[in-house]
Parts: structure tokens; sequence; C-alpha cells
């Protein structure tokens, strides 16, 4: 935790709600004030037309600090609005094959597979058996070579193919062609 950083996983006290005899008091510039009586810090917070917040509510005595909590809790909420505008969500999109696919039906899914790739999203392409096809196994393990095949350096093999109850499962992600394209694009949508 930084330095004058309150934890937002609790619910926070502030001025009458610090209910403990004595707190250990910093003020609005980071100064450690000493050991002050509830009353006597809050009166403090007061004269300074501030509010008393409680930082550290598990310190002995819990240490408290002088600062505009309304102004703070403004700031934080821009902060993670912030930081949340700038995260990029990886999106995964499926795609499902059966073992005995066409050819002509492989390559329409392989084009939708580059589309999904080309947007920057990882691809979860599954092999799924019913029945008796759980026997041919490598059937499917060849469709999916085959993908990998068609797609070329367009895509990258993040996680082989490996089977999870009755589908084979592999895992894609754009290749490094593909990666630095859609990043530049990205770059010119943000300038226009």
């Amino acid at each position: 935790m930084r330095r004058g950083t309150i934890s937002t996983t609790r619910p926070i006290r502030v001025n009458e709600r610090i209910r403990v005899p004595e707190v250990r008091l910093i003020d609005e510039t980071g100064q450690h004030l000493g050991i002050f009586r509830t009353e006597e810090a809050l009166r403090l917070a007061r004269e300074r037309g501030l509010d008393l917040v409680e930082v550290q509510p598990t310190a002995v005595p819990p240490v408290c600090r002088i600062m505009d909590y309304g102004k703070y809790r403004y700031e934080e909420s821009r902060r993670e609005r912030e930081s949340r505008k700038r995260q990029k969500t990886i999106e995964v999109k499926e795609i499902r094959l059966r073992p005995r696919i066409d050819t002509h039906d492989l390559e329409t899914k392989v084009r939708q597979i580059q589309q999904f790739l080309a947007d920057g999203a990882k691809v979860k392409v599954t092999v799924l058996f019913r029945g008796r096809e759980i026997v041919y196994q490598d059937l499917g393990e060849r469709v999916l070579h085959k993908v990998v095949e068609l797609l070329g350096s367009k895509a990258i093999v993040e996680q082989a193919p490996h089977l999870e109850g009755r589908t084979l499962v592999m895992f894609l992600a754009p290749g490094r062609v593909e990666a630095a394209r859609s990043g530049a694009t990205e770059e010119r949508e943000q300038e226009s």
C-alpha cells in the first residue's frame, strides 16, 4: 500500500465514527503529530476544515490522518476510471469443429479464425467427439494440425492440443505480424 492511501476493502471510519480512545495522528502534509485523544484529534481536523480519517485500524493505537475525505474519494474514483480505460481486455472466441469435417467447411472455419485473430482476440479451437468417435482421437489431432498449417504465421499455438473430457482443445493467439498490424490500426483509430 502506498503511503497515504486508504484500503477500500473495508468500511472506512471518518470523524465521529472513530470510537477508540486514542489515535496516532498524521497531518495533511504527512508529518506524524503523535498520539492524541480522539476528541482532540477531531477538534484539530475541524479547525483546519478537514476530516479525521482512520487509515490503519489494526495498529495500536489506530493511525488516523487529517485530510479532505471528499476530495480523496473523488481523486480515487478518477484514478480507477483511468486505469479501467487503459486496460485492454483480451477476448477469447471459440470455434467448434468435428473430427470428420469436410475440406471446404474447414477452410470456412479457418477464415473465421483468421478474422478473430486479426481483431486481436485469442481463439479456442475445439474438436467435439460424439459416441464412438472418441476412439479416433488421431482424426481430431489431424484436424487441429491442419488448422495450424492453414493459418501459418498468422497464429501462434498458445496451448497445444489436449483432451478435456470428450473434446480436444487448442488455444491460438495472434501471430507476430497480425499483432503488430492490429496495434497499428488501433493507434490510427485513436489518432482520428
